[in-house]
C-alpha cells in the first residue's frame, strides 16, 4: 500500500508542476502574440494531449511477449519498451491523466483568452466566440483522442517500442 501512495503523491506533484509551468507558458505566450500563433500554439497542445493518450493506451495494450525476443537479441529500446509495458498502469496515468489531462485544461484557458482577444478585435460577442471556441477544443480533443485510441490499439506494439526507442536514445532510466 505504501508504494500506491508514494505513486499518487508523485502524481499530485507532477500534475502541480505541469499545470504551473504549462500555465505560466501559456500565459507569457498569450501576452506575447496575435491571435493566429495563439491559435496555432492551442492545436499543437491538443495535438501533445493526443498524442500521449495513445501512448497511454498503448502502454497497457502492449504484449510484452513481443519484446523478450528483441530484448536477448540486444535491440535498442527494446529494454526500455519492456519496463515501459511492465508498467503500464502507471504510463497510463501519467500519459492519459496528468498530461493529458493538463493539455485540455491549457488548451481550454489559451481558448479563453483567444476568445477574449478575437472579441475585442473583430468586435463580436464574446460569449458566441468563447461558446465556438469552447466546442471546436472539445471536438478536437475528445474526436481526435477517439481516433488515436483506436490506432494505439491496434497499433500498440510500435507506438510503445518508438517510445522506448526514444528513451533509449534520450538514456532515460
Amino acid at each position: 500500500m505504501k508504494n500506491k501512495d508514494n505513486f499518487i503523491i508523485t502524481i499530485f506533484i507532477m500534475t502541480f508542476v505541469l499545470s504551473i509551468a504549462f500555465s505560466s507558458i501559456s500565459n507569457v505566450i498569450a501576452a506575447s502574440f496575435n491571435e493566429l500563433v495563439l491559435f496555432i500554439i492551442m492545436i499543437l497542445v491538443i495535438a501533445i494531449g493526443i498524442i500521449f493518450d495513445a501512448i497511454g493506451t498503448a502502454g497497457i495494450t502492449a504484449k510484452e511477449s513481443t519484446f523478450h525476443s528483441m530484448s536477448s537479441a540486444k535491440v535498442k529500446g527494446a529494454k526500455e519498451t519492456l519496463t515501459l509495458i511492465k508498467s503500464g498502469s502507471k504510463i497510463s496515468s501519467i500519459c492519459n491523466d496528468v498530461v493529458g489531462d493538463v493539455c485540455g485544461i491549457v488548451s481550454g484557458g489559451l481558448g479563453a483568452v483567444l476568445a477574449i482577444s478575437l472579441s475585442t478585435t473583430l468586435n463580436i460577442s464574446n460569449t458566441l466566440i468563447a461558446v465556438i471556441l469552447s466546442a471546436f477544443i472539445s471536438s478536437l480533443t475528445v474526436g481526435g483522442k477517439a481516433i488515436m485510441k483506436k490506432i494505439a490499439m491496434k497499433k500498440a506494439d510500435s507506438i510503445i517500442f518508438a517510445v522506448g526507442k526514444l528513451k533509449h536514445l534520450l538514456r532515460i532510466k
